[in-house]
């Protein structure tokens, strides 16, 4: 039996231009790939073909799944979830015959107005790491290559393909690189770059944090990618170490979503883009693709053969180690939109789903209630935001039928206004700002008066948000709160559902009995919220960003945070990002705000009720082991329920250094049944204790509270750690 030959062997056969060819994007002949590398017959490499995701597979003209978005399994707070939501997404993506997903999306969420804050995780990087490492195991584990996206610091739409972040070396460590780390330590083949520069320089040709850190410290032995048209000097990036230059298509895919085998434009009309979408879209015409240049800049010695043999064999590696190299039948298996898959999109809509008020018991609702289903778009699902996440399903259910299956009473629907419409980057590509105008029309009226008859209503709003723009504020679009402001007053009992790919603002909270956080829940949007409302699955999420006033974010009021100055966004808050901010106080972090959030960082409620007893923190065996926090969790209710116990580490003043009030070490979920007892562990590494400072991590003497509870402001149970024994 011949053995297969080795990455290295074979780009010891490979001719320069067969090398040059397998470290470049070009056109996929069957026009099905996001990105294609065409392989090398001759030496048996085949292609290898890269899809979009994160929100399911994109293949264009077809279907699959179309999973929750990433914000709403974040929600879930469940690590072992999300390795199998990773599983699922490989599978169909080897059900669509590609072989790598261009997911998971693990950017910090900083700014609340991103219009891709629904493809990516969390305001905090423990849990956005934590989650995405998960998802990148699951995607490896269906023999797929995962590329966690984009590196690093891209927080914005707005000027994306421009800007540069200035962030600070502790903000970067801290807060923006830990999810990456953890992605490449959970096996990624590849990793993204991002189209935004770091300190004035591009990240394609970033060789401090491409090569040095990322390569380098972190030992990551796949390849780097370029985001499509994501590069400029082709040589510079080759030698910063970006080994996979994209898309190798022409301009004109940048407008129609589609590939074309030309390659001869002037632009595709660049100049005639709308500006609300130019601002957020790289321009294709500044481009120099390796396909063009980087041979000739080998043989000139610009790029050493050495390092085009690096590109190769890292391109290469990755392939061999989803089998792509071997047998095609010694590959997993994979599938598309089949029932296991339906189920898990049901799962994780319902388990992401964040209950942030129930006053008086109103939800779950009484099975034979005669409900009034209100608000624009109860007839269609939300499957997610515009961009290269759309993803077409086979199925869906909307929320009216979600109700139709599972109400005993009367369901009356309302749309109340004309639809909200969602908004799509290629539609905005094609220069189709306009869209149809709704032939309902308002009727606010009407919607007030089936309130008023029904025993209960459930109001639905959502916003729209997609890739290239962000969102112009936090705001509901068009009359939505006042549609809701209105029905309650008519209605003896009203639940408000908020389908939302980030913070929203809710000026009638205090007017409404329960509030729902929905998210982008995919297909099964119907059947998972008609589940939730009427208790026949927990509401287990909680919050992954905090919920405020517009005005209170670090990055309102000031145009140099947001959306940049002169083509520098400054990343003034350092490490107080999220809830770190809104803790903050005066003596902590001087210029942070003490605005009180809405709706605090982890916070959501249980149908059940939850006591904390006999919490203990271990000590570290060794000086290098994790310490483990360990707290019984009693379920004092009739009711199952799901409870998300999360670790946050208070540490000591240490004088000249500003540290966030409280930062979360740790988190898990767990189903406790009615009146049952769970003990609940929580690991806490180094990472819970320790800060980046010029001398690199180190954990400072002291006394560290770890806070276990119920969010980032509900800590019910307290444990010191004493390091100040420590050097």
């Amino acid at each position: 039996m011949t053995e297969t030959p080795t990455p290295a062997d074979l780009v010891a056969d490979l001719t320069l231009t067969e090398k040059v060819r397998l470290v470049h994007g070009a056109v996929d002949p069957e026009g099905r790939a996001t990105g294609y590398v065409p392989g090398v017959e001759r030496l048996n490499i085949p292609p290898l073909r890269l899809v979009d995701g994160p929100l399911g597979v994109r293949v264009p003209g077809e279907s699959a799944t179309a999973f929750p978005a990433p914000v709403a399994l974040a929600a879930t707070f469940d690590s072992a979830l999300a390795r199998e939501h990773g599983a699922a997404l490989g599978r169909e993506t080897r059900g669509a015959g590609q072989d790598a997903l261009l997911a998971p999306g693990v950017n910090l969420i900083r700014v609340p107005h991103n219009g891709r804050n629904f493809e990516y995780l969390s305001e905090d990087p423990v849990l956005s790491a934590t989650m995405g490492a998960r998802v990148v195991a699951g995607i490896q584990s269906a023999d797929v290559i995962a590329t966690p996206k984009h590196y690093v610091a891209n927080s914005q739409e707005t000027h994306r393909a421009s800007v540069s972040a200035e962030i600070g070396e502790r903000a970067l460590r801290e807060c923006y690189l830990p999810s990456f780390r953890d992605a490449v330590e959970a096996g990624a083949g590849s990793v993204m770059t991002a189209y935004n520069g770091v300190d004035g320089v591009r990240m394609s040709d970033h060789r401090e944090l491409v090569t040095g850190v990322l390569k380098g410290k972190w030992g990551f032995d796949g390849f780097i990618v370029s985001d499509w048209y994501g590069t400029e000097a082709a040589a510079a990036a080759a030698n910063a170490g970006l080994d996979v230059e994209m898309p190798g298509t022409s301009p004109e895919a940048l407008h129609d979503g589609t590939e074309d085998e030309g390659d001869e434009s002037d632009g595709g009309g660049f100049d005639d883009l709308p500006e609300s979408i130019a601002r957020g879209m790289p321009d294709p015409r500044t481009c120099e693709g390796f396909a063009e240049t980087l041979a000739n800049a080998v043989r000139d010695g610009d790029v050493p053969e050495s390092r085009l043999n690096d590109m190769v064999v890292r391109v290469l590696r990755a392939m061999d180690g989803v089998g792509l190299l071997r047998d095609a039948d010694e590959r997993a298996d994979g599938a598309v939109d089949t029932p296991a898959h339906r189920e898990h999109a049901r799962e994780v809509a319902a388990r992401g789903t964040v209950l942030l008020k129930n006053d008086g018991g109103a939800l779950p609702l009484d099975d034979d209630a005669d409900v009034a289903v209100i608000g624009p778009n109860v007839d269609e699902a939300v499957l997610g935001g515009g961009g290269s996440s759309e993803t077409t399903p086979v199925v869906s259910t909307a929320p009216v039928e979600g109700f139709e299956s599972r109400a005993a009473g009367d369901v009356t629907v309302a749309h109340g206004l004309p639809r909200v419409e969602g908004v799509s980057m290629f539609d905005l590509l094609a220069g189709d700002e306009e869209t149809d105008e709704d032939a309902r029309g308002p009727d606010v009226d009407g919607a007030v008066d089936a309130a008023g008859d029904a025993d209960a209503a459930v109001v639905f709003v959502r916003d729209a948000a997609t890739e290239a723009m962000d969102r112009e504020s936090l705001r509901l679009p068009g009359r939505q709160d006042e549609l809701v402001e209105r029905t309650a007053a008519a209605a003896a009992r009203t639940v408000v559902v908020v389908n939302t790919s980030a913070p929203v603002e809710l000026p009638w909270r205090d007017t409404v009995d329960a509030v729902l956080v929905n998210w982008y829940p995919g297909q099964a949007h119907g059947d998972a919220v008609a589940s939730v409302c009427y208790g026949d699955a927990d509401p287990g999420g909680r919050l992954p960003v905090t919920f405020a006033p517009e005005a209170a974010y670090p990055t309102a009021g000031d145009e140099r945070r947001y959306p940049g100055v002169d083509g520098a966004v400054r990343h003034d808050e350092g490490v107080f990002v999220g809830y770190r901010w809104f803790d903050a106080d005066d003596d902590r972090a001087a210029g942070a705000g003490d605005a009180e959030p809405t709706y605090p960082f982890g916070h959501g409620h249980s149908y059940a009720t939850f006591e904390y007893r006999d919490a203990s923190v271990e000590a570290a065996p060794a000086a290098d082991a994790e310490r483990r926090a360990t707290v019984t969790v009693a379920n004092v209710s009739d009711r199952d329920g799901r409870e998300v116990v999360q670790a946050y580490v208070r540490p000591p003043a240490v004088d000249g250094v500003d540290r966030p009030v409280r930062e979360l070490a740790g988190f898990a979920s767990v189903a406790v049944p009615a009146g049952e007892v769970r003990t609940v562990e929580i690991a806490l590494d180094e990472r819970a204790f320790a800060r980046y400072g010029e001398s690199g991590w180190r954990v400072d003497p002291g006394e560290y509270a770890v806070e276990i509870g119920r969010s980032s402001r509900d800590a019910r149970v307290e444990r010191v750690v004493d390091r100040r024994d420590e050097a």
